[in-house]
């Protein structure tokens, strides 16, 4: 860990590899389609990730585990870097994202139940004279 100032401490990419389990070529990859903001560099031009470069990276991975594609996080990416005027674009591609989520959750559910109404079946025994079912 590099302290760049008594308040601030900044990170070496492998460190932030340690520490989000990203590797450096996809921490590579997310800077170089705007995915992450401007990461500082060192005198040597080594980058220098901050803390609040980490809460990013965690939020992104939020992002990623909704199934929000790339193209849109990265919109989001540059809609953040544009400024407060674009809250409610923002917050539109976040809620659709949530709509998504929502229907995939009940997707899921529906499945679920199917998988639990086989399992006690099967638990109980009650699959002779069902061979026509799978």
């Amino acid at each position: 860990m590099v302290a760049m100032s008594l308040t601030e401490t900044r990170y070496t990419i492998s460190e932030v590899e340690a520490r989000t389990g990203l590797t450096q070529h996809t921490l590579r990859w997310y800077e170089r389609i705007g995915l992450m903001p401007h990461v500082d560099r060192s005198h040597s031009g080594q980058r220098r990730f901050s803390d609040r470069d980490l809460h990013w990276l965690a939020f992104v991975g939020k992002l990623r585990a909704t199934g929000m594609s790339v193209a849109d996080m990265v919109r989001y990416a540059e809609l953040v870097r544009e400024g407060e005027h674009t809250v409610d674009q923002r917050r539109e591609l976040l809620e659709q994202t949530r709509r998504e989520v929502r229907a995939r959750i009940t997707e899921l559910n529906d499945a679920l139940a199917v998988l639990d109404f086989k399992i006690d079946m099967y638990a109980k025994g009650t699959t002779a004279g069902k061979a026509t079912r799978p």
